[in-house]
């Protein structure tokens, strides 16, 4: 992944990049002008660090329908000639979701974007998909043609064919395909298909991994040599060697933790923390934590946040305030499973990985919840930095949370403004906490309960808040 350029968290365009409810509702009283400029910035240069987890597209698609934004920019930017050399989906994986919402909400323009795009661009797998949920039969099989036009009809184009027909995330636009009576559409299509079912079969019947009756020693080679690829087997090798180690096992596994080879070691330490719980590892981690090489460090950091019991819990306490990624583990140990009386540190730890990483350290995750969990109201300043400063929007869901359990004020401050949050789970939040005397959340609550775009879940919270069993609203 990359790491995009974000605005301050005080203007316009930098709430808008971390999806906070606030960016709709300054972009909602600014002027028209400055509000789309920022909107299709955002949606043109993805912000987020990771695609995969963090929402935008609902969020984006919703405000501009709030603001009456046109499609013009977005297809001006898919149609460019950038767009078959820089490929990647980051470039336009957020725009194609967002024409795929406007189109759920009616918008015919963002309808036909779409379908233009999945004749023509380079990404049109992901229009395709969008299409898939939103379009109508007549609209899916007129692409029947330009689709399989990139597909030349030889052995490679074939076999690509039948690899893109199998490993389709939305199968919708191929059954409708491999129903159509042309020979140069109906045809292929279920020929790629049977071919891609072959494939699959053929893969399940070479499997490359372990094979039952392995001894310790073979698991451990299989490690060494998937490090050696560059592939990090040790959890995959811990499980193994769980089905296939004995009693008798024992003192060569604990020697393999204590000075083998890197893959062994790291499997070994794995295989001891999370799978037998052995009370010796705890030393075993202790010492790998030190090692220079990073791959067994990082092993041996991961194994203990792996184990469970009263006896991890307790050596987390002994180093919780080792200044390295050991101590900042068993930190956040203690912040997942500790006790009242842990709070001071994990306070402490959180307030040490805000001043030295900032507000988007990894660290930050666990010792959040751990703040919420335990109740650390003391906490409530440093956990609105968070959610101010974070540009991760899943961090800034997970300080929510937190808030709604130590901070007082939450109700009537921050719960109001997540209700236009970026993430479904931080307007769920919102949805039962916020303060409904407040008139911008009792029809913001309506709004959210009529929307068919807002997820089960969310919807589930606002019925609570205006039920026929709630509270007026």
């Amino acid at each position: 992944m990359f790491d995009p350029f974000i605005a301050p968290s005080g203007t316009l365009l930098g709430l808008l990049q971390r999806g906070r409810g606030d960016g709709t509702l300054h972009a909602l009283a600014a002027p028209r002008s400055e509000a789309l400029a920022a909107l299709h910035h955002c949606v043109l240069s993805d912000p987020r660090h990771d695609w995969q987890v963090e929402n935008r597209s609902l969020y984006y698609a919703r405000l501009y329908l709030d603001l009456d934004g046109g499609v013009e920019e977005i297809e001006r930017h898919l149609s460019d000639p950038e767009d078959h050399l820089d490929t990647d989906d980051s470039r336009t994986g957020l725009a194609l979701s967002v024409l795929g919402h406007l189109a759920s909400y009616g918008r015919g323009d963002a309808l036909a974007v779409l379908r233009r795009y999945a004749a023509t661009g380079s990404n049109w797998a992901w229009a395709l998909d969008e299409l898939a949920l939103r379009d109508d039969d007549a609209g899916l099989r007129a692409l029947a043609e330009p689709v399989l036009a990139r597909f030349p009809d030889d052995p490679e184009g074939r076999a690509e064919l039948a690899a893109t027909v199998r490993d389709a995330y939305e199968p919708r636009p191929w059954r409708l395909w491999a129903d159509d009576p042309r020979e140069s559409v109906g045809a292929r299509v279920r020929a790629a298909s049977e071919q891609g079912s072959f494939d699959r079969w053929q893969r399940q019947m070479r499997p490359g991994g372990p094979r039952p009756g392995w001894s310790v020693r073979a698991v451990f080679d299989w490690a060494r040599e998937g490090l050696e690829r560059g592939s990090l087997l040790h959890v995959p090798a811990a499980r193994c060697l769980a089905a296939v180690a004995g009693p008798e096992d024992r003192p060569e596994i604990v020697e393999a933790a204590r000075s083998g080879p890197d893959a062994a070691r790291c499997a070994a330490l794995h295989y001891l923390a999370a799978e037998v719980r052995d009370p010796v590892v705890l030393d075993l981690i202790e010492a790998a934590a030190t090692e220079p090489r990073g791959t067994v460090a990082d092993a041996a950091v991961a194994a203990f946040e792996r184990m469970c019991g009263e006896d991890a819990v307790e050596r987390a306490r002994r180093w919780a305030r080792r200044p390295d990624a050991l101590g900042a583990s068993a930190a956040g140990v203690l912040a997942g499973r500790g006790g009242p009386q842990d709070a001071p540190a994990v306070l402490g730890a959180l307030r040490d990985a805000v001043r030295g990483d900032g507000p988007d350290a990894p660290r930050l995750w666990a010792l959040v919840d751990g703040a919420g969990r335990l109740g650390i109201a003391c906490a409530a300043p440093v956990l609105r930095h968070i959610y101010r400063e974070t540009s991760s929007s899943q961090l800034r869901g997970r300080t929510a949370r937190a808030l709604a359990a130590t901070d007082p004020s939450f109700a009537t401050g921050f719960a109001v403004e997540c209700l236009w949050d970026c993430e479904e789970t931080t307007r769920e939040v919102a949805a039962l906490h916020a303060e409904t005397g407040d008139l911008r959340v009792a029809e913001r609550l309506r709004r959210l309960a009529a929307d068919p775009a807002e997820e089960a879940e969310v919807q589930s919270a606002v019925r609570s808040r205006i039920g026929p069993d709630a509270p007026a609203v």
